[in-house]
């Protein structure tokens, strides 16, 4: 059906715009290039209903950028009359110019127009008209081409002259965005109103637009955040900090001013210094360093996450795996049009010439810590309230800092804290937090993070050392994806932890018994969606196949059947609906990996072998434990065939179920132990159709192949992928056992695992840093802890019951003889009898509830599926039990 007021371009009613209007389009033409967003605008109006367009500012040059935007979208002219009505134009702005050539600007009121419409549909009570508000920028993101003069002139909240916008035209209308808005119909609102008199009518619906063309302007180009003084003001003004300053002075025993001058230090130390020019100019050289960098960055459910944004306080919570994260984040949203979130960055960037650029682009910094500091926790505390309240989108790195082993680390909830008691003081504008998963195929801090982890001291930053690091210029870093996430409602959660959490609205002062409820929950949804929003790139697959194999080498035919076997699991048996995964078949991953030189080919008469060395092994465990995730049930499953030939199916699944909560809380999976358990048959099945299992007995019994076959082969190198937890799960078990009950605290059972795991990396040579990482042993402790498989006594030392001995016996059903036999040797253990003897029935201290799964299930289970393993093995040929 025709769009009435439908046109083109040599219609009669194009014909009646002034000659002079016509004209100065055609001289305006060249020097302006639009992009509409949508770009089929048409799909959002109403078939015959006449359409009023209202902008923002008035201005010649909007009036031809909206009149030749609507022609090259086929919409109605805005130079038309409006049907039904005695306007002569279809279009009306909320702020007017006076007449004068180099006048100021003054703002007429829209009321008129507008009652003009109301007076319109009142004297016919079936007609309707159609309001569309369309925003108008000129440059607001230059592009790499674009002059650093022309950054002066782009978009931002100042209300410009005539000269001054000729000249934005001029420098930057070739970055023209035109953004139509949902129509909104004049009959309904006017319904809505009752009766309502025309007048005020008007005044109610000129309100709604320039509140939703505020909203608008902010979303592209930021909020109006004045000038940072207008914000420590703010802060040092609010109650709360000048408490605080009271408080100094009296405690420290100084003067009033002497505190308020230090808290004016803090402050200044603290807040960013936002700067649209400096953004605008940085995207420049970025633009630059990007390209000298990487070969590409791409961004994928970007679009979801613009459209849950709007009407959203946004905090972007990245995965943190390089200093390059909030420089890209930035970079990128910048250029898809998006206001540049304000970025917690450590102090130790606030480095000399880089602080102060990193502070207007948007970077506020913290301190380590704030203990010891009650001046400095409050002010930062109302520093963030007060982002929160202006509507200003935020972006931290919930794990504190950068992630040396690839894996998310446990997350740290002080910004998060920080966020939501900010959002209870003033539930105004409800808070959405957008995880994003960065995936990398090559870092800049590779090898520094090796050495990390290896026991070298951590260098601190500097300008010199900034200007030393320079020299990764010189390589390439592959291509980098930013993939976001499912994003996280505050409000909901807050309704199902704590449905009457709007009462603690009334006393912001009083910190709820819930919120560490709320925050901690928080934290594990914001890791499992970034998990679930994973990039899977051909250096993680490579990582997975060769680092899995002992001297990380593989047969050609080998490797690209291993890389076909991990495509067509991650395909068949998606991890979630935002994973990506390359395109790129086996045989072009394998030269891809050649290229980028993580891998190298040694020719052979027999066949060709890819290998990684030594050091570039140690650098792809990073890729690989990027995506372990994705492949921990296919990996389980895989490693209970590691020593038995055949497993039930249920026994898979039952201690599938024990192992679930000790991997989930490293990994942080998304299932529940019955969500794990489909996930498993699902794999189980997967498994079976690619013959690598077969099924006796009704399905209920698995079997593999002989060791020596492919298909077994495939199987372990599956499992190997995941086999390195659970050796660490066993030195900590096996090293508890060793000192006794009531022996060692938690934090020297972490010390003596770490130094456990260590020699056993040396002795068995190693290439995965993180098998002896403090942070990943703690973890696992915590999660003992928190299973009740162990517990603290009264005087901080761990107990336990004999449950745990029989799981330190019964690990042989999933690893191997001479691992068990190098890990006992290490930590002193016995593999045959317990230190802890008959001190059970006479421990004075009682064990804590059990929980649904106890310690003695555990062991029961793995010592009835080691029995049923000897008597299936009995059956088949000893040379296969490998």
């Amino acid at each position: 059906m025709p769009m009435p007021n439908m046109m083109t371009a040599d219609s009669p009613a194009r014909s009646r715009t002034p000659w002079w209007f016509r004209v100065g389009g055609q001289l305006l033409e060249p020097w302006v290039r639009i992009r509409r967003e949508p770009a089929e605008p048409t799909s959002l109006l109403q078939a015959g209903t006449p359409v009023c367009y209202v902008i923002e500012r008035d201005g010649f040059s909007d009036m031809q950028i909206l009149e030749r935007a609507c022609r090259e979208a086929g919409l109605p002219s805005p130079m038309q009359p409006l049907a039904g009505t005695r306007r002569r134009r279809s279009v009306f702005a909320l702020a007017h110019r006076d007449g004068r050539l180099l006048g100021r600007n003054r703002h007429r009121s829209p009321n008129e127009p507008l009652g003009q419409l109301t007076r319109a549909l009142e004297a016919d009570p079936e007609r309707d008209i159609q309001i569309v508000p369309v925003s108008i920028y000129v440059g607001r993101a230059p592009t790499r081409e674009s002059g650093w003069f022309s950054v002066l002139f782009s978009e931002n909240w100042v209300v410009v002259g005539r000269f001054r916008r000729l000249l934005a035209l001029l420098l930057n209308g070739r970055d023209t965005v035109v953004q139509f808005s949902a129509p909104v119909s004049m009959r309904a609102v006017l319904n809505e109103g009752g009766d309502v008199r025309p007048e005020r009518f008007a005044r109610k619906i000129a309100r709604v637009l320039r509140t939703h063309f505020r909203r608008i302007r902010a979303a592209v180009i930021g909020p109006d955040l004045s000038h940072k003084r207008t914000v420590v003001d703010a802060v040092l003004n609010a109650e709360p900090v000048r408490a605080a300053i009271a408080a100094t002075a009296a405690k420290e025993k100084i003067s009033q001013a002497k505190a308020w001058r230090r808290a004016q230090k803090i402050m200044l130390e603290i807040a960013a210094d936002y700067s649209h020019p400096v953004v605008r100019s940085a995207s420049l050289l970025l633009s630059n360093f990007w390209n000298k960098l990487y070969d590409g960055i791409t961004m994928h459910h970007f679009d979801k996450a613009r459209a849950a944004a709007p009407g959203h306080e946004v905090i972007y919570v990245p995965s943190h795996r390089s200093h390059a994260d909030y420089l890209l984040m930035s970079y990128q949203l910048h250029m898809s049009g998006v206001v540049v979130p304000h970025i917690a960055a450590g102090v130790n960037l606030n480095l000399p010439v880089i602080g102060p650029i990193l502070r207007r682009g948007g970077a506020f910094f913290l301190r380590r810590t704030f203990k010891g500091n009650a001046l400095y926790s409050v002010i930062f505390n109302e520093y963030v309230a007060q982002l929160i309240d202006r509507g200003v989108p935020m972006e931290y790195f919930i794990e504190g800092g950068r992630s040396r082993t690839g894996r998310l680390l446990a997350p740290r909830a002080g910004m998060l804290v920080m966020t939501v008691r900010a959002f209870l003081r003033a539930p105004r504008r409800p808070v959405l937090f957008q995880p994003v998963y960065i995936g990398y195929e090559k870092l800049m801090e590779g090898k520094s993070y090796a050495g990390e982890l290896s026991g070298k001291p951590k260098e601190k930053e500097s300008l010199l050392g900034l200007l030393k690091g320079l020299k990764v210029l010189r390589q390439r870093y592959g291509h980098v994806a930013l993939n976001f996430g499912e994003p996280i409602e505050l409000n909901p959660l807050l309704d199902a932890i704590s449905p009457d959490w709007r009462k603690s609205v009334d006393d912001p002062e009083t910190k709820p018994e819930w919120i560490n409820g709320v925050v901690d929950k928080l934290a594990e949804q914001i890791h499992i969606n970034i998990n679930r929003a994973a990039d899977v790139n051909p250096i993680n697959l490579l990582a997975l196949a060769l680092l899995s194999t002992p001297k990380h080498a593989m047969a050609e035919n080998d490797l690209l059947a291993q890389l076909e076997l991990m495509k067509a699991l991650l395909e068949e048996l998606p991890y979630s609906d935002r994973i990506t995964l390359t395109s790129l078949a086996p045989a072009a991953i394998i030269a891809y990996g050649e290229q980028m030189g993580w891998i190298r080919r040694i020719a052979h008469p027999l066949g060709d072998v890819l290998t990684a060395d030594d050091e570039q092994a140690v650098l792809l465990s990073y890729f690989r434990n990027n995506v372990l995730h994705l492949v921990a049930t296919a990996a389980w499953v895989s490693c209970c065939f590691l020593n038995n030939r055949r497993m039930t199916r249920n026994s898979i699944l039952r201690l599938g179920k024990i192992i679930y909560p000790f991997i989930q809380g490293e990994l942080f999976l998304p299932w529940d132990e019955d969500g794990f358990a489909a996930q498993l048959q699902a794999t189980i099945d997967f498994f079976v159709r690619r013959g690598l299992l077969e099924t006796t007995s009704d399905g209920r019994v698995l079997e593999r192949g002989p060791g020596q076959d492919d298909a077994a082969f495939q199987l372990k190198t599956i499992a190997r992928s995941l086999i390195q937890a659970f050796e660490r799960y066993y030195i900590a078990i096996a090293a508890l056992a060793k000192h006794g009950p009531h022996a060692i605290s938690a934090a020297e059972l972490e010390k003596a695992c770490t130094l456990a795991a260590q020699r056993l990396s040396l002795l068995n040579e190693l290439s995965a840093p993180e098998f002896f990482d403090k942070a990943l042993f703690r973890g696992f402790i915590q999660k003992l802890r928190e299973r009740r498989v162990v517990w603290t006594d009264d005087d901080g030392k761990l107990d336990y019951n004999s449950a745990l001995e029989d799981m330190v016996r019964d690990a042989r059903v999933i690893l191997a003889r001479e691992m068990r036999h190098s890990i006992l040797k290490i930590t002193g253990g016995d593999d045959k009898e317990s230190p802890r003897a008959a001190a059970v029935p006479n421990d004075p201290v009682a064990p804590p509830a059990a929980p649904d799964i106890s310690p003695t299930d555990i062991g029961a289970e793995l010592h009835e599926r080691h029995v049923e393993s000897e008597q299936q093995e009995h059956a088949a040929d000893a040379t296969d039990k490998r």
